[in-house]
């Protein structure tokens, strides 16, 4: 996050992250030193933490006063790594937040193994909760994040991709956690099933609306403030929504073009696409969608009682359209 957005979100819940901050590195210890090496790396590269501050935010919100929401926002932070390790290995990324990945650094095969690491150390960790809710809730989420990463696989160098699809593999791959970490953090806090599932909307209208502007920023970004290399995601054929746009409302040498590029990952063109897409509205498009997203994440804790977490929620909200990396 920026520096003001963030103070403005996490300054509530700052000794509730020093606490989550100490159960990721307690329970990050192995015997094996490539396990704490990799593990630390991808740790400590930092990030916007956004799933557990919303296990905390959530569960403050809702009057929490006990100590596992810490641990369960450490859990939602080890199955989200895992999935980064995992997912630059698949994409064969070499940037991630400005530093060499994982991968790059230590190979894929030790990146993959020390995932796996990271995922069933966070069933660990939940099994301890001894909460069979819980357990169920995040089993789903890992779950539907593994098809959703399937689906992507599939959708890849696929021009014909359509706009429902890929809204699919958002809602699998990467809203999905967010959906849960929202509804462990009211579960926790003895909310309501209907209160639970509200903090669920939320958590997954806000993911949503997130990973499309992460798209808008794949294309309209500054490489050094997202962290990675502009276009990563048509090199990789990747048909997100911009470039789904652009193909149905698009010129037909445009689409012809925008066909070529997912079907073989061609940065050759990659400026002419740009372009295209800068002036074509493709971008305003997907900026318009995550903004309706935005506000039904608004409106899904409409009924949350007032408080300054509540606050710091809204502001997530307006934060996750409103951000530049």
């Amino acid at each position: 996050m920026s520096n003001n957005a963030q103070n403005t979100i996490t300054s509530t819940i700052a000794a509730d992250m020093d606490a989550v901050n100490l159960v990721i590195r307690q329970r990050l210890h192995s015997e094996v030193a490539l396990v704490n090496q990799i593990a630390e790396y991808i740790i400590s590269a930092g990030g916007k933490r956004i799933r557990p501050v919303l296990v905390l935010l959530v569960a403050n919100a809702y009057g929490y006063k006990g100590a596992a929401h810490h641990e369960l926002a450490a859990v939602v932070e080890f199955i989200h790594t895992a999935t980064l390790l995992h997912d630059d290995v698949v994409d064969e990324s070499s940037m991630r937040r400005g530093r060499q990945t994982a991968n790059a650094l230590f190979g894929n095969a030790a990146s993959v193994l020390v995932g796996d690491f990271l995922y069933s150390r966070a069933f660990q960790m939940m099994v301890s909760l001894d909460s069979m809710r819980v357990m169920q809730i995040l089993s789903d989420a890992t779950n539907v994040i593994a098809e959703g990463e399937v689906l992507q696989l599939l959708n890849m160098h696929d021009p014909d991709v359509s706009e429902e699809s890929y809204l699919q593999v958002i809602r699998s791959k990467t809203a999905k956690l967010f959906e849960a970490a929202a509804e462990l953090g009211a579960l926790v806090a003895g909310a309501s099933d209907e209160q639970i599932a509200a903090a669920g909307e939320y958590g997954r209208s806000l993911g949503t609306a997130f990973q499309l502007i992460d798209d808008v920023l794949d294309y309209a970004g500054d490489a050094e403030a997202i962290g990675k290399n502009v276009g990563d995601d048509l090199r990789e054929g990747k048909p997100t929504l911009p470039l789904i746009w652009l193909m149905e409302n698009g010129t037909e040498e445009q689409r012809a073009l925008v066909r070529s590029c997912i079907e073989n990952g061609d940065e050759q063109h990659f400026d002419t696409i740009l372009a295209a897409i800068t002036t074509s509205g493709a971008l305003d498009y997907t900026r318009r969608a995550a903004e309706v997203a935005a506000q039904r994440a608004t409106d899904a804790i409409a009924g949350m009682p007032d408080s300054e977490y509540k606050q710091s929620l809204l502001h997530l909200a307006r934060f996750s359209v409103d951000r530049s990396h």
